[in-house]
């Protein structure tokens, strides 16, 4: 019988600190899964909704007689790659975890990721979205649960096609963090325009630092030079910001601004306040509004009995990535065979809470990257999940399969260097 009781109790959102253990104790579980995701900065708030996103999760597998009873251990990665590859170590040596799971930067899911592979460790990517991992540096270990840059900017690209039927827009430019995630989100959404036909003219890019504190000479520049589009590639507390700042000037009165990743993010709607700025065009991995399925209204409304707030998109990758670390062990019926456990999760189906009527997700045998639609809105008055005043609406919704890389993108982005036994 499945025992996921928390070994901790149930900490409020503020009390979570360097380790926190949830579910079996450690002599009575099937299997250890071990997670890395940011508690402080202003990456927390994910890691904080991730942690609240594994605590819905465990919650439903101790309903399930024949569920895995599974033992997760979260600590702080700190955003920080070499210090999250010495976490991976302890985790695998040290606490004997059978699955390291989470992570939020891409910068530090690749560095984890390498490890995986390294010492044949599955590494179940919950949040991190750089499409490098399962295209160029895809291997047999690791796998991905929640959307990736190339699903979300081939959805972009999708949309700002048939904008530009609509308006006849014609100049772009794109705004992201200086690192990994932001430097692949601009390849995917210029690859994806570019597979669409869509005639464009660049109109510059731009470059801050992850989580920098000042938008200010980049916003300078954008209305010294404004195109007709700016797609941007921040997210979390860095797109707050950036929106924050933006609003004392007339950038969004120039220029219609898109975020097609992460823009939509629950945290991010509260930030608006009482209205949004003009002429957004945002989405993100998962919706409290969207798909409006009943799977989708339980798991809000467990996470807010969980944690008093909605979830950010964070929370729904960690509930995915628990749940199907769980399928796979019922399958396999051994969470600590390797090659078993890999076979289980390639095509694995996973009813989920981002699934609209019509579509299961599930794990793409040939990528290992998980394939979900895509709903992109724009901003409007509603109060149905407060504090925020502000959801998206006016959909247009994107079908799972049309956002998959390519024959051709695979071949390229993979190369001869692809790892021949994946």
């Amino acid at each position: 019988m499945a025992a996921t009781l928390l070994i901790t109790g149930t900490p409020a959102v503020g009390d979570f600190g360097a380790r926190v253990e949830l579910g079996a104790a450690a002599d009575a579980a099937d299997g250890t899964v071990a997670c890395m995701y940011p508690m402080t900065g202003r990456g927390a708030t994910y890691g904080r909704d991730s942690i609240h996103g594994i605590q819905v999760a465990l919650e439903r597998l101790s309903e399930e007689p024949d569920a895995p009873r599974l033992r997760v251990i979260v600590e702080d990665s700190r955003s920080k790659a070499s210090f999250a590859v010495r976490m991976a170590e302890d985790f695998v040596r040290r606490e004997g975890a059978d699955i390291l799971c989470g992570i939020v930067s891409s910068g530090v899911g690749r560095a984890v990721s390498q490890f995986a592979r390294d010492n044949e460790t599955i590494l179940v990517g919950t949040d991190h979205a750089s499409s490098r991992l399962t295209l160029e540096e895809g291997h047999r270990h690791y796998f991905r649960v929640s959307s990736d840059t190339w699903t979300s900017h081939a959805a972009g690209a999708r949309y700002l096609q048939e904008l530009q039927e609509r308006t006849d827009w014609r100049t772009l430019a794109f705004l992201g963090p200086d690192y990994e995630y932001g430097r692949v989100a601009w390849r995917d959404l210029r690859t994806s325009l570019k597979q669409l036909g869509v005639d464009y003219e660049q109109a510059g890019t731009y470059w801050p630092r992850l989580y920098e504190p000042d938008y200010s000479l980049y916003i300078q520049a954008l209305l010294e030079s404004p195109p007709d589009i700016l797609v941007t590639g921040l997210w979390g507390g860095d797109f707050n910001a950036f929106v924050q700042q933006a609003r004392t000037t007339r950038l969004f009165e120039t220029m219609t601004v898109a975020n097609f990743d992460a823009g939509g993010n629950y945290d991010t709607l509260v930030s608006f306040g009482a209205s949004a700025p003009q002429g957004l065009i945002l989405s993100a991995r998962h919706h409290v509004n969207w798909p409006d399925t009943e799977r989708n209204r339980r798991f809000v409304q467990a996470f807010h009995d969980k944690a008093g707030t909605y979830p950010s998109y964070a929370a729904v990758g960690a509930y995915t990535g628990i749940i199907a670390i769980a399928r796979a062990t019922e399958r396999t019926g051994a969470i600590g065979d390797t090659e078993a456990m890999i076979n289980a999760l390639r095509g694995l189906e996973l009813p989920l809470p981002t699934d609209p009527p019509g579509h299961t997700s599930y794990i793409d045998p040939e990528t290992h990257q998980i394939v979900q639609a895509q709903a992109i809105g724009s901003p409007r008055e509603d109060h149905a999940f407060p504090p925020a005043r502000i959801l998206l609406g006016d959909w247009r919704v994107y079908d799972a399969e049309s956002l998959k890389p390519s024959a051709a993108v695979l071949e390229r982005r993979r190369g001869p260097a692809a790892d021949a036994s994946f």
